[in-house]
């Protein structure tokens, strides 16, 4: 057996795993549709952690504090900010009786830990359920919170939200962004639909206190600077506590990067976290990577020489057309428009980029949150 035909059969194995991925596991949530659950009134802490954000919260908090909910307060979390954040904090809560702000000093043993600073804010909070959003959110809809609320209940203590980057217009980075951003949403959805949760995203989050406090909060990994909604979704999320929430009103829409700098720099952190989840979510996480990136790798092995091309070319159609239908009903039901068309080469573009950022990491380690 030659060198190409093992490769031929490898790329086999491939395309198979990614059917299987398409069809059983990205396919269901691709066409599950939102379920209608019975409003709740219950009270709800909405925390959001700030440091140096004061003109994020100047312009996005509004939306926030003039949801329509009967029953909601926002803990305000100033994480030893060196701009003016804590007196936009103060100003809004002459206006707002339901803002509560916690000041947070840095200590020598908490230096610059968001942990920290959300463990304090989550132990003023007033109500049991929390809803986690960052300062520079907006709520896609004033039933954010509403929406949210209604998926918790006696069994679940945990819902998983869909947090948006807003559109730029002729930017790559911007359709780069969104994208990484919708297929991270995919998964995690998916694999939570499955019954398998293992990720969230702090942007639209909500968990109860009593399940922070029963997990010891952030203790396993508050040495690790980042992590604190996707590693504690990870350590506390199982198939019967777990919600997911995917209604278009109930996503949050944040303000994305500018340059690839400052993105690079934020995915390195996201990145970095991956090493400490769970062993079954390595292997599953680095099965799904694998098989992308050897799709293309072995697709062109086997395209130059044009080794049995015709079957080579059927099984990248199979592949293409799945991934075009799961991901289009996806993009249409988290609102994504505007992507489609360069589904492959940000595909390709995104798994390279992020095989150079993890030989990045191996090298040198990302630094605090902000």
């Amino acid at each position: 057996m030659g060198f190409l035909d093992v490769v031929f059969y490898i790329f086999f194995v491939v395309v198979f795993i990614q059917v299987i991925f398409y069809i059983f596991i990205f396919g269901k949530f691709a066409f599950l549709k939102p379920s209608k659950k019975v409003q709740k009134n219950i009270g709800v802490s909405v925390i959001i952690c700030a440091k140096n954000e004061s003109e994020n919260l100047k312009k996005f908090l509004p939306s926030i504090l003039e949801q329509d909910y009967p029953n909601f307060e926002v803990v305000l979390i100033n994480d030893a900010s060196s701009d003016d954040t804590l007196e936009i904090m103060e100003s809004f809560s002459e206006k707002y009786q339901n803002i509560k702000i916690v000041d947070v000093k840095n200590t020598e043993a908490f230096w610059g830990n968001k942990k920290y600073a959300l463990t304090l804010g989550i132990k003023a909070s007033k109500y049991n359920y929390l809803l986690f959003t960052d300062a520079d959110c907006k709520p896609s809809s004033k039933y954010w919170i509403k929406e949210i609320a209604s998926h918790f209940n006696n069994e679940t203590s945990i819902v998983l939200g869909y947090g948006a980057y807003s559109k730029t217009n002729k930017s790559f980075l911007n359709k780069l962004i969104r994208f990484e951003t919708l297929i991270t949403a995919i998964h995690y959805f998916s694999f939570a639909n499955l019954g398998v949760p293992y990720m969230g995203v702090g942007r639209n989050l909500a968990y109860t206190k009593d399940a922070f406090f029963k997990a010891n909060g952030f203790i396993t990994h508050i040495k690790v600077r980042s992590g604190d909604d996707d590693l504690f979704v990870n350590q506390v999320a199982n198939k019967n506590n777990t919600a997911i929430c995917f209604s278009k009103e109930s996503f949050t829409e944040s303000i994305p990067k500018s340059t690839f700098k400052e993105w690079v720099k934020q995915k390195r952190r996201h990145i970095s976290t991956a090493k400490h989840y769970k062993p079954k979510h390595k292997v599953m996480l680095s099965t799904i990577y694998l098989t992308n990136f050897l799709f293309w790798i072995l697709f062109l092995i086997l395209t130059i020489p044009l080794y049995q091309w015709k079957i080579v070319i059927g099984m990248l159609l199979l592949r293409l057309i799945l991934q075009y239908i799961v991901i289009g009903n996806c993009a249409k039901k988290l609102n994504e428009k505007g992507l489609f068309l360069l589904l492959s080469f940000l595909e390709i573009f995104l798994i390279t980029f992020q095989l150079a950022i993890f030989i990045n990491n191996l090298v040198s380690k990302p630094h605090h949150w902000k």
